[in-house]
Formats: C-alpha cells, sequence, structure tokens
C-alpha cells in the first residue's frame, strides 16, 4: 500500500452516523466516569482491513458496558499499529467499563500473546469474502504487487511479514508475477493475512470467534445477539442490531487475478467457512 494512503482505509459511514455514533461515546463516557467499574473483559477485533471491522466496532460501542479504541486513536496506535502493551494496559487499567475492545489488524500474528497479556481475553476475527475485501481494497489502497514482491524474497520488516511462516512465503515467491495486477496483490494479502488465524492454531482456541461479515450484514439480529452472548455483553436489543445497514454483499470476481491465486482464496475462504459449520454443529 502506498505511503499516501492510510493502511486501514477510510470510514464510510455517513456523517450523520458518524456524529450520533460520537455522541453517544460521549454520553457513554460520562456515565462511565460517573459510576466506573474495573476492566473485566479484553476484546480484541482482527481481520484483514476492508473486512467490515469499522462495523463491528460500532456493534460493541452500542454496549453501554464497552469502552472502544479504533486504529486512529493516537492513544493506542501510532500509524495505525498497535502502541506497546505497557501503554495499552495502562489505557485498560484506567477506562471506567468494565469491557476494554481493541482493533489488532496489524498485529494478527500477535493475537495469542496479547489474549495472554491482558487475560481474561477474547478475540473477534472478522472474515469477508476475499472478493469483495479486494473489489473494496483496491478502491482504497495501492502498491500491492511491490509489497507482494518485497514479502515473498524474505523482507519481515513491518506488520505484513510479521510472523508469516515459511510455507506462505514459498507460496508468495512461487506465485509472484512482476506483471501481476494490483487485485491479485490485493487478494495474495488476504490470503497471507488471514492464513495467520491457522497458523498460530487460533482456530482451536475458545477465546476466538470467527465473525463472517456476509452473515453480519444480512442477519443482524442473530450475528449479534451471538457476538453479545460470546463476550458476556448484556443489553443486546434490537437498536443495537439496526446499528447494521444493508452493505456489499457482491461476491464480484476482481479482474486480472490467476487462477492459481483465485484457488488459494477461496480454499481458505472454504477452510473458515467449514470451521465455522463444526463449531454451530
Amino acid at each position: 500500500m502506498s505511503a499516501a494512503k492510510p493502511a486501514t482505509g477510510h470510514d464510510a459511514r455517513s456523517l450523520s452516523t458518524r456524529i450520533r455514533h460520537v455522541l453517544w461515546r460521549h454520553a457513554k463516557a460520562w456515565g462511565q466516569r460517573l459510576r466506573p467499574r474495573p476492566v473485566a473483559q479484553h476484546v480484541f477485533v482482527a481481520g484483514m482491513q476492508r473486512s467490515g471491522t469499522n462495523l463491528l466496532m460500532d456493534v460493541l460501542d452500542a454496549s453501554a458496558v464497552t469502552r472502544v479504541f479504533h486504529e486512529t486513536d493516537s492513544r493506542a496506535f501510532e500509524r495505525y499499529e498497535m502502541r506497546d502493551p505497557a501503554v495499552i494496559r495502562q489505557l485498560a487499567q484506567s477506562s471506567p467499563a468494565p469491557v476494554f475492545v481493541i482493533k489488532a489488524l496489524c498485529e494478527l500474528d500477535r493475537i495469542p500473546d496479547l489474549m495472554a497479556l491482558f487475560a481474561p481475553a477474547r478475540t473477534l476475527w472478522l472474515v469477508r469474502d476475499w472478493r469483495d475485501s479486494v473489489n473494496s481494497a483496491i478502491r482504497s489502497f495501492g502498491n500491492f504487487v511491490p509489497q507482494w514482491q518485497r514479502l515473498a524474497h524474505g523482507d519481515a520488516n513491518d506488520w505484513r511479514g510479521r510472523g508469516m511462516s515459511a510455507a506462505t512465503r514459498e507460496l508468495l515467491l512461487a506465485l509472484y508475477r512482476p506483471d501481476a495486477s494490483e487485485a491479485e496483490g490485493a487478494a495474495i494479502m488476504w490470503f497471507y493475512r488471514n492464513a495467520l488465524f491457522f497458523e498460530h492454531q487460533l482456530a482451536s482456541d475458545p477465546r476466538v470467534r470467527v465473525v463472517f461479515y456476509e452473515a453480519l450484514v444480512q442477519n443482524p439480529m442473530r450475528e449479534v445477539a451471538a457476538i453479545y452472548d460470546f463476550l458476556g455483553l448484556s443489553g443486546f436489543n434490537a437498536t443495537i442490531a439496526a446499528r447494521i445497514h444493508a452493505r456489499s454483499v457482491r461476491h464480484r470476481s476482481p479482474p486480472d487475478i490467476s487462477s492459481a491465486v483465485t484457488a488459494l482464496c477461496d480454499e481458505l475462504l472454504a477452510r473458515f467457512k467449514l470451521l465455522s459449520l463444526r463449531s454451530r454443529s
């Protein structure tokens, strides 16, 4: 992604929606300061950029017992990356809300360590169909192919390559083409970032729940209720679910993506779906 564009995209909500939610957060913070409670749960919202994590954060922010920290909050993040754990711990300890919620997009490889450091903790990992994620990403970001080349040749100097397995790096090298499209580069990024979920054994961790973007926007009452139940949040109601409005779910294949990369992403998405089916059975 180019330096000119933020690493996490833009807030696509309407101005009126953003203003309304800012007012809600101020009113909630005022109430929490009046009756502070110690933190009893830490929640990490994880996933690939352009997968709907802002939407999920809004859903969690609708609870009166949460304090949420987006990656644009300079108290918790620097250039969209989470600050040192000591800083985050201080924020959590000073929070008057019992549930501390923070984005962890650039920290996908660190989720196990973060949950250990901030126990008790849970993680929501958002997955969006790679085709829609790619279509969204290429409208917001750039520079995918040069980054693909850099990572394929072993560079692990920033969050994109941190924690990447040797097997994934070998795949990137085998599939890399200098004439690949930006869409194909974005698809590769969707793959290697979401592959961390399985490479770090999160599939078998009961503290982690996969949330599918498509299910969230198409059946918000059911999905938001399940999320609140998983996190032990009280007060779920139809008004909270109503924060979710219709979103794009097209599954329209981006142009100029090789069959090999398409198959790679399809296979990983199928693994997530199979995991979800097993957890619900």
